[in-house]
């Protein structure tokens, strides 16, 4: 019988990773390339996982769906921004974290991380706290997606307490936004980090919540608008609005920038940038047109519920 608590956390995470790759391989019709993966001695971390990956398929141009479980000697910047008191301790860090970059540009983006990381301190108990969330970005904007994903997200939190999902909205609209822009990067979602409040037991609850709704909140979604017809324009709008994706991932995610500085494996830290990208000098859409609706209308802070 499994009590560890990262032994806990581990088997539910290769079951998450599983499940949520079979769902999108069955819906695309190809399968995700797997890809096992252990650090190599001397590096400055050590651990391993599997980096599933889909590309060029169907419904997918690229589905990246990684999970990781490494240890090092000593926690990055990024890590204990909100902790200064376990600078430099080992730790420990395990998660699922995926994006889905789909071909169809009515078809939106999502991405979803749940993650545990574990510090031990010299002279001090171990203490381990939970991250994660999802949220998602739509090339064209539609109301019903926006409250389908929303009020999934607010149905997982809720057995957590009313305060949960109005407060990881609140932070998901906080943190996925380009600050060099002034721009939201999509509709939200829930996101949480550096989570303690609930004790080891509820906030592994809670982020097994959050990682069970994934599929119920997305895949309604793709079935509703992956055969939906598109055009030139509207693939070219797809892939300007991927080029803010790559921008925020880049700038501004501490998960990327805990992955590089903490010295993790480049090719699944990046999993979650687009295929095709294109980046155009001040392009702005003409008023009355979807693609100004989506700025306008949907790339804003709403309550979707």
């Amino acid at each position: 019988m499994v009590t560890d608590p990262v032994s806990l956390m581990r088997e539910y995470l290769l079951g998450l990773q599983a499940r949520i790759t079979s769902a999108i391989a069955e819906i695309d019709g190809k399968s995700f390339l797997s890809d096992a993966w252990e650090k190599e001695p001397g590096s400055p971390l050590q651990g391993s996982g599997v980096t599933q990956i889909l590309e060029d398929g169907a419904v997918f141009e690229r589905a990246g769906c990684g999970f990781s479980h490494v240890s090092g000697p000593k926690l990055p910047p990024s890590a204990t921004q909100h902790r200064p008191e376990l600078a430099g301790a080992p730790f420990e860090a395990l998660g699922v974290s995926l994006v889905f970059h789909p071909r169809n540009p009515y078809v939106p983006t999502v991405h979803m991380n749940v993650r545990m990381i574990t510090a031990r301190p010299a002279g001090g108990e171990p203490v381990s706290w939970f991250g994660g969330g999802m949220d998602l970005t739509p090339y064209y904007g539609f109301e019903e997606d926006a409250v389908h994903f929303h009020r999934t997200c607010a149905q997982a939190l809720a057995p957590f307490g009313a305060d949960k999902y109005p407060r990881f909205k609140a932070w998901c609209d906080d943190y996925f936004c380009l600050r060099h822009r002034g721009e939201q990067r999509g509709i939200g979602g829930i996101f949480y980090d550096d989570l303690t409040e609930l004790g080891f037991d509820g906030g592994f609850a809670l982020t097994r919540a959050v990682g069970d709704a994934f599929l119920h909140a997305y895949l309604p979604i793709v079935q509703r608008r992956k055969d939906t017809p598109y055009g030139e324009r509207e693939r070219q709008h797809q892939l300007y609005r991927r080029g803010r994706y790559v921008e925020f991932n880049l700038v501004w995610d501490r998960g990327t920038h805990f992955g590089l500085q903490s010295g993790g494996r480049t090719e699944s830290i990046l999993l979650s940038m687009p295929p095709l990208v294109r980046w155009a000098y001040d392009e702005r859409p003409a008023p009355g047109t979807p693609e100004h609706r989506l700025l306008t209308e949907f790339l804003v802070r709403r309550d979707w519920l």
